[in-house]
């Protein structure tokens, strides 16, 4: 072992270490990696930025934009809501067609981002229903996490692996080479999910009062416990408050008082005005408080700004439902935003909405929660604009939107350019099916389209790319060259001959399967594929066999992240909403591993032979 591929190996740990504490950002560590590479002279600068340049860099930067044109033009909620239509108040019903419709957009958009659209609809259905949302919620992340396996383009990973087929001057698999392992393994699922689901009987049901299908917004400030805390506060003439900006007042330091809206005269009647740190006050307003502070001395606070109590009934907000808009949502778990509080992020001048309650383990917190550190799992009551909530879950992909009250509307129909956006899918989908165009010009047309029929505008295009995974991919691709550079795939390769090459090729297939899923637990699916491609090339040219069952058996395995919360961001989103803990996906997620490993060891051979 020369001292060059040794540095390679440290580098390579020191990364992985870094993806699995969390601490640092996975794409700044992807950057570091370039440049050390850079630096110790390992690799030259072309070598260290070839992923810019890589076909499906630009191919899965497009495919994020036309997952986020079906989300704007709704065709995404609509399935949803077709969805409960189809169930009923079946559960098995309502199992089967979740994870069938899941993996089924999923196959032409981030699955990420498909299981984010379906976790309200899953609550409503629990609620619904009756049943505990843990009885829906694995079976949604596990649907997502096998969607990956439906067509070429449902995941990174298997770019990665077909761009390195390409690289070694072989032909790429087509669209469709993968889908039928996906589609067994997808009712292989099924069937298991229906037997597991047994394992959340006990688990506690959503109350009934909790609403029938949608929660009120008298149920949330009852949950939340913002009963008594709401006030409505009018300025009088010659208030120090007239004139004045929200942030230069500081009134959640000096009182408690979260100010959450402004009722204002416009054309003859009072409206609801949202509020944020450069709104002045004036005279005759009236202002929505949220006192979260329970010492201070209302009368005293009132005589001091000169205000006026006013009379705030129990269906104030309902009856305000047009103006003002209250929603739970959970940071997602990979924002930067963890362990900062509300205050230090600034929401609401970031987001022009305040957040009036917080509940960690189902419970909600008292005192103020403005001050309370963000924690993975944690649902936040927030109360604005209803676009201004409804754009929080796109705005930095920082948020998820769990749940819209039944005040926001009782049905979300599709936008007018809901067709315009199928027609481009299946557009692209064929074009990539004729050979005759690239799949990333097909993709980028199908962009180009969505565009031109206001699908998607600018902003929102450049804002649906989730970067980094981008950079990420971007940044582990030079690993891969080193390592092949360096003798470290050589290395690797002849371990796995020594401990397998003697039983033939479909122990050759587990070994890999067992090494992609066991390195997988530590850093991202992604990342996985981009070391695990050029290894198992390498270890079919030494074998002398087909390179295609080994490159597919990487491309599964890296999507086979089922075993533990933290093996994908799909797992770790339903963490929270489903109240699972860490051991309920080891108790799920092993055994269907080693099915999916099962399956695809026998299939894969006969799909493509050696």
């Amino acid at each position: 072992m020369n001292g060059e591929l040794i540095w390679v190996l440290c580098l390579l740990a020191i990364a992985v270490v870094l993806f699995a504490t969390g601490k640092v950002r996975m794409d700044a560590v992807a950057l570091l990696v370039i440049v050390a590479f850079v630096l110790s002279g390992t690799l030259s600068l072309s070598e260290a930025l070839a992923g810019f340049s890589d076909p499906n860099v630009v191919l899965i930067a497009a495919l994020f934009i036309i997952g986020d044109g079906l989300v704007r033009t709704g065709v995404a909620t609509s399935m949803g809501a077709w969805l409960v239509k189809m169930a009923g108040s079946s559960e098995i019903k309502m199992l089967v067609l979740l994870m069938l419709t899941v993996a089924s957009l999923g196959a032409f958009m981030s699955s990420t981002g498909v299981v984010a659209i379906f976790i309200p609809v899953v609550l409503s259905v629990s609620m619904r229903m009756q049943i505990s949302p843990s009885r829906l919620m694995m079976p949604l992340s596990f649907a997502g996490l096998i969607s990956g396996m439906m067509t070429l383009v449902a995941t990174p990973p298997n770019m990665v692996v077909n761009s390195e087929l390409l690289r070694e001057g072989l032909a790429g698999f087509g669209f469709f080479s993968v889908t039928p392992l996906g589609v067994v393994i997808l009712l292989m699922g099924i069937v298991y999910m229906l037997l597991m689901r047994f394992m959340f009987r006990g688990e506690k049901a959503l109350d009934p009062r909790d609403g029938w299908k949608r929660r009120t917004f008298r149920d949330l400030i009852k949950e939340y416990r913002l009963t008594g805390r709401a006030r409505r506060l009018a300025i009088r003439p010659g208030s120090p408050l007239i004139g004045q900006r929200l942030d230069d007042l500081k009134l959640r330091e000096r009182y408690g008082a979260n100010v959450i809206g402004v009722e204002r005269w416009r054309r003859f009647r009072r409206v609801i005005v949202n509020v944020n740190g450069v709104s002045e006050f004036r005279a005759r307003d009236v202002l929505l408080i949220d006192m979260s502070a329970a010492d201070v001395d209302l009368r005293e606070f009132c005589a001091e700004q000169l205000l006026e109590p006013m009379i705030l009934r129990g269906e104030y907000f309902s009856d305000q439902a047009l103006d003002v808009g209250m929603a739970e949502v959970s940071p997602i778990p990979e924002t930067e935003l963890l362990g900062k509080t509300v205050r230090e992020i600034g929401f609401r001048s970031r987001y022009g909405l305040n957040v009036v309650g917080l509940k960690r383990d189902g419970e909600a917190m008292s005192g103020v929660v403005v001050d309370e550190p963000l924690q993975l799992g944690d649902i936040l009551l927030v109360v604005g604009n209803w676009k201004l909530i409804s754009q929080l879950g796109q705005k930095g992909r920082e948020f998820l939107v769990l749940n819209m009250p039944i005040e926001e509307s009782a049905a979300s129909p599709a936008h007018s350019q809901a067709p315009h956006a199928v027609f481009c899918l299946v557009l692209m989908v064929a074009l990539m099916l004729t050979d005759e165009i690239p799949n990333p010009v097909a993709a980028i047309i199908a962009c180009l389209l969505m565009a031109k029929f206001r699908c998607v505008d600018a902003e929102s295009a450049y804002k649906a790319i989730h970067w980094p995974s981008i950079i990420l991919i971007v940044g582990m691709m030079p690993f891969a060259l080193a390592l092949q550079k360096t003798g470290g795939v050589d290395l690797v390769v002849k371990g796995l001959m020594e401990l397998g090459g003697g039983y033939g090729p479909y122990m050759m297939l587990v070994c890999l399967f067992v090494l992609c899923a066991t390195i997988g637990l530590f850093i991202s699916n992604t990342a996985t594929a981009v070391l695990m491609a050029p290894i198992a090339l390498a270890t079919a040219k030494t074998m002398g066999v087909s390179p295609y069952p080994f490159a597919m058996v990487v491309a599964m395995a890296a999507s086979a992240a089922f075993m533990t919360p933290v093996s994908s961001p799909v797992n770790t989103l339903v963490l929270g909403p489903g109240n699972y803990t860490f051991s309920d996906f080891v108790k799920v997620g092993v055994p269907f591993t080693v099915l999916v490993m099962v399956v695809c060891v026998l299939l894969i051979p006969m799909l493509f032979p050696f």
